[in-house]
């Protein structure tokens, strides 16, 4: 249980934490960067640090899936105190909050407040989070896509929604780079994920090639696997071109911004392929030496 500190209703001190999240945290593509409009950064951070310790308890640690249910359950009770007027957060019961669980949602609250924010997509991030706690495979694509729906499609929505765009065209378009990022990951970390017990690609997807997942253990890449990835990065690839309509549309810094992000998961896809799907030998990833390639690509973006 979380006590309320002197500082806790001090929105300046409380979006200086959640920008120290969005710093030390490391994730493969820019959050809250100044790249973005200085207006935005403080309202992006908070969301990040919501869902980055939310993202924890489902998957860090040594904890057991009850005591994860209980902590996601209390930032729930939390979320559910930061509506469109000020109310007392539901308990917090006896989940054992980090130090900085006031400042968090004292900046969160302000966010959802200033920018007008649906609680439920705040919701849909929890609901994904449970979710990893449970669900070590999925069967099918439907699956999958409706788990990307809740754990990626949200953020996207919501840096929308913080830069003033309320577009049905942008939100389907930004649906679709944010699900294309999430499997994106989750093809360079095939290996990594099946050491810890989880593995993302459909089973259906993993038949129809005939994958053996013996092999999976002993780090073998057959050519069943990759008929199986090179299937899975086809899907990803026409959902980032899906996506490219909120690159064209949304302007300025923000969208200097998405452009980057969309070239690096595409560049990121581009490289597994490039390896042959071996991402067991080698997890593709960006480095300082990809920097100058991407701005020059995202200042001369065209658009479709």
């Amino acid at each position: 249980m979380v006590t309320p500190s002197p500082a806790a209703d001090r929105p300046d001190r409380a979006y200086a934490t959640c920008a120290r999240f969005a710093r030390e945290h490391y994730e493969n593509f820019p959050v809250a960067s100044r790249l973005l409009p200085a207006r935005m950064r403080p309202h992006v951070a908070a969301v990040y640090a919501f869902a980055r310790v939310a993202d924890d308890f489902a998957d860090e640690g040594q904890r057991t899936a009850a005591e994860r249910f209980a902590l996601l359950d209390a930032w729930l009770g939390r979320l559910r105190g930061c509506g469109p007027t000020v109310s007392t957060p539901e308990s917090d019961g006896p989940a054992e909050l980090p130090a900085e669980t006031n400042d968090i949602f004292t900046a969160l609250g302000c966010t959802i407040r200033e920018c007008r924010l649906p609680l439920q997509l705040f919701e849909d991030l929890l609901s994904a989070f449970r979710q990893d706690v449970a669900t070590v495979r999925y069967r099918t694509w439907d699956e999958l896509l409706d788990y990307c729906r809740r754990s990626a499609n949200p953020v996207g929505r919501l840096v929308l929604r913080i830069a003033g765009h309320e577009d049905e065209s942008l939100d389907r378009s930004s649906d679709a780079v944010c699900s294309a990022l999430q499997l994106t990951n989750f093809w360079q970390d095939v290996e990594r994920d099946w050491r810890r017990g989880r593995f993302y690609m459909p089973l259906d997807e993993c038949r129809r090639a005939h994958a053996d997942f013996s092999d999976l253990d002993d780090g073998h890449l057959t050519p069943e696997w990759q008929r199986a990835l090179a299937a899975a990065a086809d899907r990803t690839a026409t959902l980032f071109d899906d996506g490219r309509l909120v690159c064209d549309r949304v302007g300025g810094r923000l969208g200097l911004e998405l452009r980057l992000t969309w070239l690096g998961g595409r560049r990121i896809l581009s490289r597994i392929v490039r390896n042959d799907f071996d991402v067991f030998h080698q997890r593709p990833t960006l480095g300082a030496t990809d920097v100058p390639a991407l701005l020059w690509q995202a200042l001369t973006w065209r658009t479709r």
